[in-house]
């Protein structure tokens, strides 16, 4: 017996210190401050880290602790949030502004530690704050542990893919004018590939992304959709691609020759270099899902292109172009929005749990508020009306003096509620236009209404897009988890008829949930990360003007499952 329990306590020794010998300590510094850049025929200066548009890459493995010195050299407070990182009992390292923390201030500094626990894949990191994510960005790139490996094929290279848009105006501005004049931001001027334009943009015959490629290779796609406010289709000419992972979580392989990515959504391709030698435009073009509606939701019609050069190509050759996909084609957006599943079985993967403890209802849409003091609200009728949102008619309302996460941990009164509503106060026809011709619908009452869940209780939400102002397709992020999309549809959610509809066996896991133009998702999640955890749309005009709301987890019953104070230089509003 006490040879078995040597033996034991000798297996269990080397499988910790095989643990700690593959996880390392990654250590970068971000200096955030002015970079003047020339694009579309402009000098323009921007904000950005490191001298680098988009900026750096950190590249790590499962298991990894990150610190990163954050020096906020530029003349806006700034946060850094680490997109789709579960921040297992890091809370404070989240980064979102007034919910885990108070901006970093111009000429201070913040470190966020943290560790990728149980996550492989492509995630990113962005500017929490005001618009300043549309140039303050850069890739996260999680592969396997050491001895471990992908459960697809060695790709011979792997190349991130950063979509973006560009704005020929300073970013802060473009927000601060659209809260000022109560109506939605003025429109990007261009998309980009990598931060270049292309080359059907003026001035950018030569700010176009080039990639080459060697025939018969296949190659890692990690495709990133950072732009601000647009959902992007993106293609590659005569090219399929396998997808094999959404937002760091491994799929079935689901062959395509189009994806569209949402913001705040990444997802992994396998691309094959098997056409003839020459060269190969890549597009991105938006999915404007609220274009075709009676209110016509404005957008960006350009196309940003880059190109895929096959070794021994000759220069002379014009790029054979994609056909671009309609910037209405919602049929084939939602093709590839669900038909995507996850590898069961596969590292990390999570089986759907079958007991829920709360059920939610949220509608998720534009909305109108009275118009407030020093905004002029002559954009968009009725005259005398803000552009505002909500999730089920709270508009959501960011503290002041102290974060959520400072608020809660300490016990501090006044900052917010936990009466966020789990259905709508009012239930209507959600999808009918005809709505708007109800004003009491249309304005939702400002607040910072949240909810609170027990550690490790699951939670299940139907979101519900509604017609106020306009129907739209929502990219709704939650911060601090991975949530399992049960099932998405048109009109309004069905009890009787769209539950059997759920898939319980392998759907997709995502970060960022796009809610169907005119439709609904339902979600599913444990709520076993203790903190305060942000959900918000994804597009940076919407959760501005109130398109949000915050989850509390409790700690948990141990001492692992609660959560430790804040760091002692976490910064102070």
């Amino acid at each position: 017996m006490g040879r078995l329990v040597f033996l034991f306590a000798s297996s269990l020794l080397l499988m910790v210190a095989a643990t700690t010998v593959s996880a390392a300590t990654v250590e970068h510094s971000f200096y955030v401050k002015n970079l003047t850049v020339t694009r579309l025929c402009n000098r323009q200066v921007i904000t950005a880290v490191n001298d680098s548009f988009p900026g750096p890459s950190l590249r790590v493995r499962e298991g990894d602790k990150l610190i990163i010195h954050v020096f906020n050299m530029s003349p806006y407070k700034i946060t850094i949030h680490w997109h789709g990182v579960f921040q297992l009992l890091s809370a404070w390292a989240d980064g979102p502004e007034m919910i885990t923390q108070c901006a970093i201030r111009p000429g201070n500094k913040y470190t966020y530690k943290f560790r990728i626990i149980n996550q492989e894949g492509t995630l990113f990191w962005h500017a929490h704050s005001s618009f300043l994510r549309a140039t303050v960005h850069g890739a996260i790139i999680i592969r396997p542990r050491v001895r471990h490996s992908y459960p697809f094929p060695k790709p011979y290279r792997e190349v991130p893919i950063v979509l973006g848009e560009w704005w020929n105006a300073n970013v802060v501005d473009v927000e601060t004018q659209a809260l000022a004049l109560g109506v939605g931001p003025n429109l990007s001027n261009a998309y980009t590939i990598n931060g270049w334009p292309g080359d059907l943009y003026p001035c950018s015959q030569n700010q176009m992304y080039k990639h080459r490629v060697k025939q018969g290779k296949t190659y890692l796609l990690r495709i990133i959709n950072a732009a601000v406010s647009s959902h992007l289709f993106y293609k590659i000419a005569n090219h399929n691609v396998t997808v094999v992972a959404v937002d760091a979580r491994y799929t079935n392989p689901y062959v395509t020759d189009v994806m569209v990515i949402s913001p705040g959504q990444t997802v992994d391709v396998l691309l094959t270099a098997n056409q003839p030698v020459g060269s190969y435009y890549m597009t991105a073009n938006n999915y404007a899902s609220g274009s075709g509606t009676a209110v016509g939701v404005p957008f960006n019609p350009t196309t940003t292109r880059g190109v895929i050069i096959y070794q021994g190509a000759s220069s002379s050759t014009t790029p054979l172009m994609p056909v671009v996909p309609a910037f209405n084609d919602t049929p084939t957006a939602h093709k590839f929005f669900t038909e995507l599943t996850s590898l069961v079985g596969g590292r990390h993967w999570v089986p759907v749990p079958l007991n829920v403890d709360h059920k939610m209802f949220v509608t998720v849409g534009t909305a109108l508020d009275v118009c407030p003091p020093n905004v002029s609200c002559l954009g968009r009728p009725p005259v005398g009306a803000a552009l505002s949102a909500s999730m089920n008619n709270v508009s959501f309302v960011s503290p002041t003096s102290l974060s959520l996460l400072q608020a809660f941990f300490f016990n501090v009164g006044g900052v917010y509620t936990t009466d966020f509503p789990a259905n709508p106060p009012v239930q209507f026809d959600y999808t009918n236009p005809s709505i708007n011709l109800d004003p009491p619908l249309l304005f939702a009452p400002k607040g910072t209404r949240i909810t609170k869940f027990k550690f490790n209780s699951t939670v299940e939400m139907v979101m519900q897009n509604t017609a106020i102002i306009g129907v739209e397709n929502h990219p709704m992020h939650l911060h601090g988890f991975d949530v399992h999309v049960l099932a998405q549809g048109f009109g309004n959610f069905n009890p009787a008829t769209d539950t059997p509809k759920y898939n319980l066996v392998n759907p997709q896991m995502r970060n960022t949930v796009s809610v169907p133009v005119g439709g609904w998702a339902v979600i599913r999640f444990v709520a076993d990360n203790p903190g305060v955890w942000f959900m918000h749309c994804h597009f940076d005009g919407h959760m501005a003007i109130g398109l949000s709301t915050a989850f509390i987890v409790e700690n948990g019953p141990t001492p692992d499952t609660t959560l430790p104070p804040p760091p002692k230089d976490l910064p102070q509003c």
